[in-house]
Parts: structure tokens; C-alpha cells; sequence
């Protein structure tokens, strides 16, 4: 009777223990030098880092930004990152973790040298282009459906470079990764950024046992210094670099 009893609490047991086991797939919309398809992103890092500190795996996957948010509050996926906070009145089986992972360096992308800056009150019409899904842009411009948007930040930097969009909208950093990457000529940043705002992981529900370990661990970071070195090391990685395990 006594084995009976072991062996079933044994057999209880196992698939618990293979769940923990078990990595989270979390999404994202990052581009380089915030994500990069070998994992050595910054945000990769960072998210990599938070989880490995609360003793859980991640796989992480790249995604257009609205089918991620789609995917993750559907729950075919375990997350989404990086997101503006308040995303939950939109997504309500997402649950933002509240402590903040990075910030959001959004800004103005221009060939016209008439342009010194602008702000959100400027981003009017179809000679505007953002990326779809991103809810900042949504949020600070009020007719933003008259904007023309794309898949990802190389399809907006592409309308540019063809002459079918004045002003874009992008990340600092990617923005400018791009522009070297591929070439493009004349392009600027139109400084300051529109905004820099925090940027917070969001869990499924079903997962939401786990928000306060990863705020901790975030917070941890931030004070041991972890934050600011993986930034750092993500900023400066080239492609080849990083860890395996992330696919695009």
C-alpha cells in the first residue's frame, strides 16, 4: 500500500515538475540592436537574464508587432516584450509585469533638410509612416489612421528611401542601425526623440504567478548593475554574436 502510494504521488508529481521544465516562448517586434534573431540583443539579454534569476527558460520569437500582441494575449504564445504599459485595457489576458525592462527612444526619421524637428502634433497624413501595431504612435496621434503603416521598421525606412513618405517613425537605435546597414542616404534623426517611455514585459494570465518574482528580479538588476551591462554588451554585439535559441 505504501509503494501504491509512492508510486502515485510519483506519477502526480512528474508532469508538474516537466511543465516547470518547460521554456516560455515570448514574442517580440524588436529589431536590431534591441533584438537580434541570435538572441544578443539587449532586450534578449535582459529578458533571458530576468527569467534565468526566477529559475524559468525562455525561447524567444520574432514576430510582426500586432500579430505578437495577438498571439500573446491569445495565449499561443507565453508573452510579449518590450510594450508601453496600460496595454491590458486592449489585451485583457495580458498582465504587465511592473517594473520596467528598457525605454523607447521614438523618433522622427526624415531625407527632407527643411525638417529640423517635430512633434506628435506634426504627424498628420498619409506622408507619415509607422509600423503597425505600435501602440505609442496610436496613442499620441490622433488621426493615426490616416498614417500609412508597415510590417517593420525596414519596411518604413524602405517608403522613405522611395520618396512615399516624408517623416517615419522609429526606434533611435534601430533607425539607426538601419540607415547603415543598408546604405541609405540623407536620412536623419530629428532630435530630441518624440518620446523615451519605460518599457515592460506582459505575460499571459495563465502566468500570472510568476509577475512579482520577474518585477523583483528586474529590480535586482537594476541595482547590481546587470541591467546596464547587458545593454551595453547587446548595443555593441555584432550579428554573429550572442546565444542560441532564438529563431525569427
Amino acid at each position: 500500500m505504501r509503494v501504491a502510494t509512492c508510486l502515485l504521488c510519483l506519477l502526480l508529481v512528474l508532469p508538474v515538475c516537466a511543465a516547470r521544465a518547460a521554456p516560455l516562448v515570448l514574442n517580440t517586434d524588436g529589431a536590431p540592436p534591441h533584438s537580434r534573431a541570435d538572441g544578443s540583443g539587449y532586450e534578449d539579454r535582459i529578458v533571458a537574464e530576468a527569467f534565468r534569476r526566477i529559475g524559468v527558460g525562455v525561447q524567444l520569437v520574432v514576430l510582426p508587432s500586432e500579430r505578437a500582441l495577438q498571439n500573446a494575449n491569445q495565449g499561443v504564445d507565453d508573452g510579449n516584450f518590450p510594450r508601453i504599459e496600460g496595454l491590458t485595457a486592449l489585451y485583457p489576458n495580458l498582465v504587465m509585469v511592473p517594473e520596467s525592462m528598457s525605454t523607447f527612444p521614438c523618433a522622427a526619421f526624415t531625407c527632407d533638410p527643411k525638417l529640423k524637428s517635430v512633434a506628435w502634433a506634426d504627424l498628420q497624413g498619409p506622408q507619415v509612416a509607422y509600423v503597425q501595431g505600435w501602440k505609442l504612435v496610436e496613442r499620441n496621434v490622433a488621426d493615426a489612421g490616416k498614417l500609412q503603416h508597415a510590417r517593420d521598421q525596414e519596411a518604413v525606412f524602405a517608403l522613405l528611401d522611395k520618396g512615399r513618405a516624408r517623416i517615419v517613425i522609429a526606434d533611435l537605435y534601430t533607425g539607426r542601425e538601419i540607415i547603415r546597414r543598408k546604405g541609405y542616404k540623407n536620412m536623419r534623426a530629428l532630435l530630441p526623440p518624440l518620446a523615451d517611455p519605460p518599457m515592460y514585459i506582459y505575460l499571459h494570465k495563465r502566468h500570472a504567478q510568476m509577475v512579482p518574482k520577474l518585477a523583483q528580479a528586474l529590480r535586482e538588476m537594476k541595482r547590481d548593475g546587470a541591467m546596464e551591462r547587458l545593454t551595453k554588451a547587446g548595443l555593441g554585439a555584432g550579428l554573429g554574436a550572442g546565444r542560441p535559441g532564438v529563431k525569427p
